[in-house]
């Protein structure tokens, strides 16, 4: 089974434009979206305005909600390989957010 080609988006999280590329541009938009509202929500309920903190705090309520996911899903090897690449994939978002916020300083 060939491998599918690279598909650029552009994203928008937490009023920052990132461009990314992934097999799937519709899933990596819809991921977007959820880190977009999750940093909006914890933004909302804390005192910082520190992206790069928001940025984490996100991180961490996502991997939380990861985690009691993947012990509530019956065990399989299709369930386990399902939430490795959702946590693939949000590691990675999270990374060039991270990044981005290095280079700008922001």
């Amino acid at each position: 089974m060939a491998e599918e080609p690279l598909k650029y988006v552009t994203v928008q999280i937490y009023d920052q434009t990132y461009h990314l590329s992934g097999q799937d541009a519709a899933h990596i938009g819809r991921l977007a979206e959820q880190v977009d509202a999750k940093m909006r929500a914890v933004a909302a309920q804390g005192r910082t305005v520190d992206s790069l903190r928001v940025a984490v705090l996100a991180a961490l309520n996502l991997a939380d909600e990861l985690s009691q996911a993947s012990q509530v899903a019956p065990a399989g090897a299709a369930n386990a390989r399902l939430s490795h690449a959702r946590a693939v994939s949000l590691r990675g978002l999270l990374d060039e957010v991270l990044e981005e916020e290095l280079k700008t300083g922001s």
